[in-house]
Formats: C-alpha cells, structure tokens, sequence
C-alpha cells in the first residue's frame, strides 16, 4: 500500500506552520520542540504537502515518547494509518544514526573510562527490541573496543548463551576482555537466575585463557542494570 505522501493542493496554513517550526528549530534549537513538534520536522521529509501534526501525535499516543516511536519495529510502525514506507525510512533513519554517533564514541576512548557511553550506546541499540539479544563488547590490552558484534539471538525472554562460542570469539578477535550485554524485552532490566548462572559460566570459561569479563549489562526500557555492581558475578 502506498504512502499518502503526494496530496495536491497543500494548504497554504500547514506551509506557513512547516516554516515557522523550521525557524524556531534553527533559532531556539530542539529543546525549544516537544515530541510532536519534533517528529513533525522529521515526517516533513516523507510527506511533503500533508499536515503531519496528527500523525506526530498519533505516533506518541501510541509509543510513548519520541524514542519509543524511532526505535519501535517497522511492522508496528507500519501498522499506524498514514504510515508508509518513506515515513518509517524517515523514522529509522534517525535511530540509526543516533546508533551511529554512540557507537563512535564508544569506539573513541577505553570502555571503562567511558562507561556512560557504553551504556547510553547498548540502550539506543537494545533496549526497545522485542526479542532478546545477546552482544558482546570485545577490548583490546588497553580496553579499546575492537568489536562489538551480536552473538545470538532468542525469543521474548531467553536467548541461548555458550560461554565456548564466547571464549572462541575472543581469542578470534585478539581479545583481552569483554563486556557482556543482553535486554530484557519485558522492560524490566532485573538480572534473573538464568542471567546470573550464565554469568558465572562465562567468567569462568574465560578465566581459564586469562580473559576478563568486566561486566554483564542487562537492558530494559526501564533501565539497566549491571552484574558486576550489583556483586551477583
């Protein structure tokens, strides 16, 4: 189904509301633009000659807050009216790049003198996906990252976890530690039973070829919590 972008005749209100955001935007900055009206200068990109407003407002009722409407799935996305394809490119976009610009300055200094950004990074990239994930964070000597790579994947609450395949990569890529990290798609980031059981496992596999696990970060929209600071590895 096609996306409702090309209306004719748009109205001269809605142009004349596109440039007085657009100066407010350049003017005041974002902080000056609520959820909606953000959203609104991104969805002008996908729809040129349509007033986006209802949609932008369509798109918070139903995620919550301008991060939950980039980072949920296409499918849900797709599933709300006027939604189309440019308009989920639009939307996509923007989380992608906000992964991007994370990701790099992750990769810029050592991990756990800038774990604020590790942890900001893992949140963008995770914590609003509907099924598990299972990624790890592998460091150099100096614990610079050298990779960071998604392992497994699983179902709505279990993601399979074989320390082996963790210690085999490792030693693949170089790697003198690593850094753990899996979400919770429930929201809540409680480390559970399973969680921490596999965090042992892990360590200790590890240990056995002078590999340090730094941490095991778990993921949730609500938060995140860490293995390590919490004394359970």
């Amino acid at each position: 189904m096609g996306e409702a972008d090309d209306g004719q005749g748009a109205k001269p209100g809605h142009l004349g509301h596109r440039q007085r955001l657009r100066a407010r935007f350049l003017e005041a900055g974002p902080a000056a633009l609520p959820d909606y009206e953000l959203l609104e200068l991104v969805l002008f990109q996908a729809k040129p000659r349509q007033d986006t407003k209802p949609l932008a407002k369509a798109l918070l009722a139903r995620f919550g807050s301008f991060a939950g409407v980039i980072g949920a799935e296409i499918p849900a996305l797709m599933a709300v009216p006027e939604m189309g394809e440019a308009s989920v490119v639009a939307l996509k976009a923007i989380q992608a790049g906000v992964e991007r610009v994370l990701r790099d300055e992750v990769r810029t200094a050592p991990v756990l003198s800038s774990w604020d950004k590790v942890v900001d990074y893992c949140r963008a990239a995770m914590a609003r996906a509907p099924i598990e994930q299972f990624r790890v964070l592998f460091l150099d000597r100096k614990n610079v990252l050298i990779a960071d790579e998604v392992q497994q994947t699983g179902t709505v609450d279990h993601t399979p976890v074989y320390p082996r395949e963790v210690v085999k990569r490792a030693l693949e890529l170089g790697a003198s530690a690593v850094v753990m990290v899996h979400n919770h798609p429930s929201g809540d980031p409680t480390p559970s039973k399973a969680d921490i059981d596999m965090t042992r496992a892990v360590s200790a596999a590890c240990a056995t070829l002078g590999i340090d696990l730094h941490d095991h970060l778990v993921i949730g929209r609500a938060g995140h919590a860490s293995l390590r600071g919490l004394g359970l590895m």
